[in-house]
């Protein structure tokens, strides 16, 4: 069960080593508590008053023995006691696959990682809207958008690294998976390189997800049984489309509006129908999600007006979500029709 509760004003009680506790004190400081620290145990095994009467203990497990008989104290008196996680080791890189846009989507070692941050480096298609309930960190925007790269790429490699040198725990929070078209192995290696300790949190790719939240299924039996990925950044050469032509199954191009034209017109060149079934899923998770489907021989007009970022999608599964879709829009449809007789 997960209680919150209002701390603003209030006098809490962190115990634990300063290492261990730092990120609990960050955490309740921009909460607004009023904050008091015991950083050993030694004042836990005197039978007096308790020293003053916080309205919360905030227990960091910091491995050392002794501090149960001071909480136990704590309890019999009246105030509530909450467990707090330590915090993880100084001067270290976390690259974290922040999914297609929504925290709804992160994982757990995506969350704690944020928890434990000092610094998040963020980009623009990483759910970053929702950091401020996530982290205490200073968050830091280093996103790249179309003709505008405000910090390069050697940039936010420099500012990783730095910020590790200088003992702070840092997260590369990315869109997407870090090593799905996220540069995320040229990050790794900046910091091998500068000897800064670093792993990688995998995040859902919006591959898979953002035709998902289609209804478009990137594999069906007896429809297609694999799926290729591809980039959209730049145009594909006469030997890649005719690779992908031939190969079949589905294929998926992230950020693919500024490539389309040439993706379309290179396809039907190297053999594949005009009437292949496609999609645009634009701002998928997103407010105003929006999908278009057309064939591949007209999807260049009717996708006049789409912008990224987008996910495009060419196959027979796109049938298939049409299907899908239809079905769930009937349900959709029966549920708005429940809610408003239960409500008459």
């Amino acid at each position: 069960m997960q209680l919150s509760i209002d701390v603003n004003g209030r006098e809490v009680l962190i115990t634990g080593s300063d290492h261990a506790a730092r990120q609990a004190v960050r955490r309740y400081e921009a909460a607004g508590a009023v904050i008091s620290r015991l950083s050993t145990p030694q004042g836990a095994h005197h039978d007096g008053p308790l020293p003053e009467r916080p309205f919360l203990v905030a227990a960091v497990d910091d491995g050392q023995p002794g501090w149960e008989p001071l909480l136990e104290r704590c309890r019999d008196n009246g105030i509530p006691v909450t467990s707090e996680p330590a915090a993880g080791a100084n001067g270290h890189v976390t690259l974290v696959g922040g999914g297609p846009g929504t925290a709804e989507l992160l994982t757990v070692a995506a969350i704690k990682a944020l928890r434990d941050a000092d610094v998040v480096f963020y980009d623009r298609l990483a759910p970053y809207q929702e950091l401020p309930s996530l982290t205490s960190a200073e968050l830091v925007d280093v996103g790249k958008r179309p003709g505008h790269h405000p910090v390069s790429q050697s940039g936010i490699e420099k500012l990783m690294v730095e910020a590790a040198l200088d003992g702070k725990n840092v997260v590369r929070l990315k869109g997407g998976d870090p090593y799905v078209f996220g540069r995320g192995g040229e990050e790794v290696a900046a910091c091998v390189a500068a000897g800064v300790p670093v792993r990688v949190v995998s995040g859902v790719t919006s591959a898979i997800s953002v035709p998902a939240a289609a209804g478009i299924p990137v594999t069906h039996r007896e429809v297609s049984h694999m799926f290729t990925v591809v980039s959209g950044h730049a145009p594909l050469t006469e030997k890649e489309h005719m690779h992908l032509a031939g190969l079949g199954g589905t294929i998926v191009v992230l950020m693919g509006i500024g490539t389309l034209h040439q993706l379309a017109a290179g396809l039907r060149k190297a053999g594949m129908s005009p009437e292949m079934p496609m999609a645009v899923i634009e701002r998928g998770y997103r407010p105003g999600q929006r999908t278009t489907i057309a064939q591949l021989g007209t999807i260049v007009s009717a996708a006049a007006d789409c912008t990224n970022p987008a996910v495009l999608v060419i196959g027979e599964v796109v049938r298939v979500g049409e299907a899908n879709r239809g079905h769930a829009e009937a349900s959709a449809d029966l549920d708005r029709l429940a809610a408003s007789l239960l409500g008459s």
